[in-house]
This record gives C-alpha cells, structure tokens and sequence, in this order.
C-alpha cells in the first residue's frame, strides 16, 4: 500500500444548531423577496462571482458555466422581467450543511402564474458563509444548459 497523502480534511462532525438553519431560511426569504420586486442588483449583491451555473440540455447532457457579475444580471433580467407580480412560487427547501461554511440548499418548487397550469420545479443552490453572512456561489437546476 502506498503512502496516506496529507488531505485536508473538514470536520464531519459538525451539526447545525437551529439558529443556524435559521439563518439559511432568513437568506432564502430575502432573495426571495428580492426576486418578486425584480431587484436584479440587490439579488447580485447576495452571490460570488464567478458564479457557477450547472444544468443540462434537452438531450440530456450536463452543462455548465462560470457568468459575471454583468452575466447574472443580464440573464435574471431577462428571466424575471421586472419582478414576478401575480406568479405564487410555493418552495419547499431542504438544507444539507456540508461544513459550517458550506449547505447545499435542495428547493422542491411549484410556480404558479395568473391563468397558467402550475409548473414544479426542483433547484439547489450551494451557499458559503462569508463574514457578512451568507452568499450563494453555484446555482443548480435543470433544463437551461442550451442557454449556458
């Protein structure tokens, strides 16, 4: 057998207190929120750049791109318009804390616009704590990949 290489290893043990999911909930509402105004800048505010955007295409294959700062907003733009009057988005989010620094957030969506069948979603996101509190740095979700 060969020699052990000196890995960093994180603790393993760590369990969130409920502050701390708390805390997850409380960035989630924010930005939530900030969606629903269309606050694109706002929502900017709260993300690491380069921010990593995994997805796959109809066909199947993974996806995936770094955008900037001028990219996401560009995108979330185009995406949300303005702000999302009149659409109900109902989440349910899971969180799996990796570390104290690092959850990767699993949302279960139904988005549900005025005179629409209701469209189900499933996202995650990949948070890491900063010292002002949380930011996210990769977004997850099927679908868009022909777009990245």
């Amino acid at each position: 057998m060969g020699e052990l290489y000196d890995l960093p290893v994180a603790d393993t043990t760590f369990a969130p207190s409920a502050a701390e999911f708390a805390s997850i909930s409380a960035w989630f509402e924010r930005y939530d929120g900030l969606v629903g105004r269309g606050e694109v800048e706002a929502m900017a505010d709260m993300a690491v750049f380069p921010l990593n955007v995994v997805s796959d295409t109809p066909g199947g294959d993974g996806s995936s791109a770094q955008w900037s700062r001028e990219q996401f907003v560009a995108t979330m733009s185009e995406v949300i318009r303005g702000g999302s009057d009149g659409v109900r988005l109902e989440s349910a989010r899971t969180p799996h804390f990796l570390t104290a620094g690092l959850v990767l957030v699993v949302t279960d969506a139904t988005m549900t616009a005025p005179g629409a069948e209701p469209v189900p979603m499933r996202y995650a996101d990949l948070l890491i704590r900063r010292g002002d509190g949380w930011a996210f740095q990769t977004m997850v979700q099927g679908g868009w990949g022909d777009q990245l």
